[in-house]
């Protein structure tokens, strides 16, 4: 596949710090051993969940955000692969499939650009190839009956998610249109315009592009929703939100509360589970916040959402790891949290 690096074993278990009595999920996750096959290879595979990494940051910065999206994935498997296998989590229900590489891409931008403006158009222009690619990837997992895992990357990459996610259960013949809905808990709506592709938008683009039907949006902030965004949602019997003020301010609802309710609002179909992490207090990300949601309240979203609804794909976003390693470590647990729970369905 274009842009994409398989990994072989060699590749998991450098990562992977083995030591004497202890198993890691490193040890047992399988991998592609031909790439020419790796279709194939996923398709035969005893793993259930696919995990692949998005670690690009070319939709952020069409959307003048902070760069940095890319580092998370990297991160994430140095601390996932190292998590104990055991009777709650063996790892040979995993296969690690990867990550896409689209620095290239980012690098003849930067070096060919003209102006500021110049480099946001090139950079929105790219993130239509971007979607492609990630599409692709979904929807061949999905159609041969797997569960797809991103991690890393700006928001841009749930348009690809979505898309990929509903092609594949069409094509596997789970749902009757090529359309899924979606929950995404996010201080923001990633709902902006359609003014080329950026990581404010994969929600409006999908919608308009026939692949997403319901979308609700977890934790907005208030003072990140544009009137324009604002009218759209209240106007669209289609989209819902919840803001972070009712939860936690007003105290209209709590917070399991508010994510029941959107489970309830998306449960006729197949819906894609979004976890923005710019939506968690402290956490490093493009748009880190002072006021957000705890990690507890994170790993609680992750573990209801997976019994609760009818999951399409699980996509977790905006991370960076410049700093530390911390939110690469919570992305692990996020990720752990999810599969434990989805497995008990």
């Amino acid at each position: 596949m274009q842009n994409f690096k398989f990994y072989d074993k060699k590749d998991i278990l450098s990562l992977t710090r083995i030591r004497r009595f202890e198993t890691k999920l490193g040890e047992l996750a399988d991998q592609i051993n031909d790439t020419a096959r790796w279709q194939k290879e996923i398709e035969d595979s005893p793993a259930d969940y696919i995990v692949f990494g998005i670690p690009e940051d070319i939709g952020v910065l069409g959307n003048y955000g902070n760069g940095g999206t890319n580092t998370i994935w990297n991160a994430f498997l140095g601390s996932f692969l190292n998590i104990q296998s055991n009777d709650f989590l063996e790892g040979t229900e995993l296969m690690v499939l990867g990550h896409f590489d689209f620095d290239e891409i980012k690098n003849l931008i930067e070096k060919n650009s003209g102006n500021e403006e110049e480099k946001i158009d090139a950079y929105r222009h790219a993130v239509n190839f971007i979607d492609e690619q990630v599409s692709e990837l979904v929807k061949v997992i999905r159609s041969i009956g797997k569960f797809p895992i991103a991690v890393g990357g700006g928001h841009n990459n749930a348009y690809g998610m979505i898309k990929g996610a509903a092609k594949g259960l069409y094509k596997n013949g789970k749902i009757p249109l090529s359309q899924i809905n979606c929950i995404n808990v996010d201080a923001h709506t990633d709902y902006r315009p359609t003014e080329g592709r950026h990581s404010g938008n994969p929600f409006r683009y999908a919608e308009e592009d026939g692949f997403l039907s319901k979308y609700c949006v977890i934790g907005l902030h208030e003072n990140y929703i544009p009137q324009n965004v604002w009218n759209d949602f209240v106007n669209n019997p289609f989209t819902d939100l919840i803001t972070y003020e009712d939860i936690f301010i007003h105290e209209k609802r709590n917070f399991i509360q508010a994510v029941a309710h959107a489970t309830g609002f998306t449960e006729e179909t197949y819906t894609g589970i979004e976890l923005d992490l710019d939506s968690i207090i402290s956490a490093e990300t493009s748009a880190i916040t002072p006021t957000g949601i705890s990690a507890l309240q994170a790993r609680q979203y992750m573990n209801f959402v997976a019994k609760d609804a009818k999951c399409a794909y699980l996509h977790i976003a905006e991370g960076m790891a410049l700093q530390s390693n911390q939110t690469g470590k919570l992305v692990s647990y996020l990720v752990a949290d999810f599969i434990k729970s989805h497995m008990e369905m």
